[in-house]
């Protein structure tokens, strides 16, 4: 008797690229994985500067497991459904289109990565994920995080548009009532989440009533 096939396992792409932000990053890994979601996970080399510039954690290959659970603020053992690919593995899954991932979140993009992806680069293997990731039409979400921006960066980000990649700069609302940090990077983490169809509690939603958040309406963070 034959076993029954065993499910394809498809994660969502998480890259983080080098831009000032990685709190931003961080939300939207445990909000995937709260959301019963895989994640393959892709750190550019500048953003492991910018982890442990932010953070104090290093991003190490050899000890990835750990360094993320210690981003996380998880348990190690609690990061099963991650799998992390090197940056500058171009034979990693996920540069492949038959590689059954669903998508692939950018967050926080910087504006270099923005040009690579736009210009189709490749110059690591975040920029030649996202490069696979629109010519298989799958969702692509841009959290771009630069101000102000500049010309060029603005004809790169139309571009992306066009190859119907989301643009979404990482500027949070307040008509969610986020009074702290950490609601103010929900609110970003959470729209990255809504572009692509994951649920999530981030941040309260608007429902039309003028107020609610000054009156400090329930919120989940």
């Amino acid at each position: 008797m034959e076993k029954p096939a065993q499910p394809v396992r498809r994660p969502w792409v998480v890259g983080v690229s080098g831009a000032s932000g990685t709190p931003y990053a961080a939300a939207v890994i445990r909000a995937l994985l709260a959301a019963g979601e895989s994640v393959d996970l892709v750190v550019s080399r500048a953003a492991r500067l910018t982890i442990l510039d932010e953070t104090g954690i290093s991003f190490r290959d050899a000890h990835w497991r750990a360094d993320l659970a210690a981003w996380l603020g998880a348990a190690a053992e609690g990061l099963d459904d991650v799998r992390y690919w090197p940056a500058g593995d171009f034979a990693a899954g996920p540069s492949s289109g038959s590689y059954p991932a669903k998508g692939m979140l950018v967050v926080p993009a910087t504006t270099g990565a923005v040009a690579g992806i736009a210009l189709g680069l490749s110059k690591d293997l975040l920029q030649r994920v996202a490069s696979v990731t629109l010519k298989e039409r799958r969702p692509l979400v841009v959290c771009v995080r630069e101000t102000p921006l500049n010309g060029v960066t603005l004809k790169h980000l139309v571009e992306l548009d066009a190859q119907g990649a989301v643009v979404l700069p990482a500027s949070p609302g307040f008509y969610a009532g986020g009074s702290t940090v950490q609601e103010l990077v929900g609110f970003v983490a959470g729209r990255v989440l809504d572009a692509v169809g994951v649920p999530h509690t981030l941040y309260r939603r608007w429902e039309g009533e003028l107020g609610a958040a000054a009156r400090g309406t329930d919120r989940s963070v």
